[in-house]
């Protein structure tokens, strides 16, 4: 009997898109060899803080206020220390948990500065979006918020719980904005109108707005990116790139620039029958850690 196997594409996210052009190895360090990263304090906050905001706007809209939002830190809190218990390993050398929670809880103070939820009404929160590049190749990611205008205008939002851009920060975050722009463009038909990074730290707004022309070169430049990723995927070469983002990175003891070595490029398994060589496949094209990071996110 023929068993039928459904190719399951490659996908690409913007952060693994943004990892390869930060730095190839880094790259292959999380997407490749799956290596374990240790939680970062500023990455944890954000997370919770993106949860609390989420959580927000679940309430009415006329108890969408600072004090509403201040109450669902704690609880988001003890879940996350429910679900990643390595979340603890961040308090002992110089941060406490209160100290934490105290930042979380100032970061909603800049969000509160720079937008009024009670005046909102998001059509979708924390949305898986995809869409397909041709035939080869997925593009994916989860939007923090996305409002619709009563004439059907666009707008895409992401919280950023660093501070607004520095010049080495500046550049991936316009690349991640364009990346989201490109696949709500490709499955809603229409260009964002506005795509809107609202940073806490700092209380400020940045607004781009992009056009059809400016979406379609982007798609051309990740099209080409990941053929770079797939020809250093072939030839196992993925080099690193030093930057000041290397202060940020978990794995400088493996990397060469600093002396390191990497762990032997690992093997493919032998493939499964049926579904699950497909499940397999699937699993091994993305995943993010959750609470990890560069400190511009």
């Amino acid at each position: 009997m023929t068993v039928s196997v459904e190719r399951v594409l490659p996908s690409l996210s913007p952060s693994r898109a943004g990892d390869f052009k930060t730095c190839p190895l880094l790259y292959r360090f999380r997407t490749v060899d799956r290596l374990p990263e240790k939680p970062n304090a500023d990455a944890v906050r954000g997370t919770l803080v993106h949860a609390v905001l989420d959580r927000l706007f679940d309430l009415p809209a006329a108890e969408r206020t600072p004090g509403s939002a201040e109450a669902l830190v704690e609880p988001e809190w003890v879940r996350m220390r429910e679900e990643w218990a390595a979340v603890t390993d961040l308090f002992g050398e110089g941060l406490t948990e209160d100290e934490f929670v105290s930042g979380a809880r100032a970061l909603l103070g800049g969000y509160f500065a720079v937008e009024d939820p009670r005046r909102l009404e998001p059509a979708e929160r924390e949305v898986m979006v995809e869409t397909q590049l041709g035939d080869e190749l997925l593009l994916r990611g989860i939007i923090d918020r996305l409002d619709v205008s009563p004439t059907g205008e666009l707008r895409v939002v992401d919280y950023k719980t660093g501070g607004a851009p520095r010049e080495a920060f500046e550049a991936r975050a316009l690349f991640q904005l364009k990346f989201y722009a490109l696949v709500v463009w490709r499955l809603r038909g229409r260009v964002p109108r506005v795509l809107r990074l609202v940073y806490l730290k700092d209380a400020e707004v940045c607004d781009y707005t992009p056009d059809e022309e400016e979406l379609s070169r982007f798609e051309r430049t990740l099209v080409a990116l990941w053929q770079a990723i797939e020809r250093a995927t072939a030839d196992r070469d993925f080099r690193p790139r030093p930057s000041r983002l290397c202060g940020w990175c978990s794995y400088q003891d493996l990397c060469p620039a600093y002396g390191g070595t990497p762990p032997p490029y690992p093997e493919p398994r032998p493939p499964a029958e049926g579904a699950a060589a497909a499940g397999a496949v699937a699993a091994s094209g993305h995943g993010a850690p959750v609470v990890t990071g560069s400190p511009e996110g």
